[in-house]
């Protein structure tokens, strides 16, 4: 699998969503094993933006752990930050689910205006109160 690519705006809004996440993987003393793979490929489909914590002083070998996590699970590398990773893959499923979700909102709310809910009765008892008050003072 190759690295999933973004531009740089997608990239910043999701920095900024990564600020106030905790890291879900925390990699142990023996690096990036098969288990350590699954598991960030499960937080993945689980949370779609992730932090990962990586122990060790070595800058090359983080870089490294980065670069092969993006290549093997397809997701983007977000940001490196220390000693945490960021990483994103989008998950087709929960879009899919999300969108529908939107659909039969809004479909909702159109249905809700048509039957009068009560924001149409607040507004057709306080117009209609307005035009009695009209109508007797020009009986007057």
């Amino acid at each position: 699998m190759a690295e999933l690519l973004l531009d740089r705006d997608t990239r910043l809004q999701l920095r900024a969503e990564a600020h106030g996440l905790d890291p879900v993987v925390l990699l142990g003393a023996n690096g990036l094993t098969d288990a350590v793979i699954k598991e960030v490929d499960r937080a993945l489909l689980a949370h779609e933006l992730i932090k990962i914590r990586v122990p060790g002083d070595e800058r090359e070998e983080r870089e490294a752990i980065y670069n092969e996590l993006a290549d093997r699970l397809n997701c983007a590398r977000i940001q490196m930050i220390g000693k945490q990773l960021v990483l994103w893959r989008p998950n087709p499923e929960k879009r899919k689910e999300e969108a529908e979700r939107a659909k039969r909102r809004k479909i909702a709310e159109s249905l809700r205006g048509r039957r009068g809910g009560p924001t149409a009765a607040r507004k057709t008892r306080a117009g209609s109160r307005g035009r009695q008050t009209k109508k007797s003072f020009g009986n007057v």
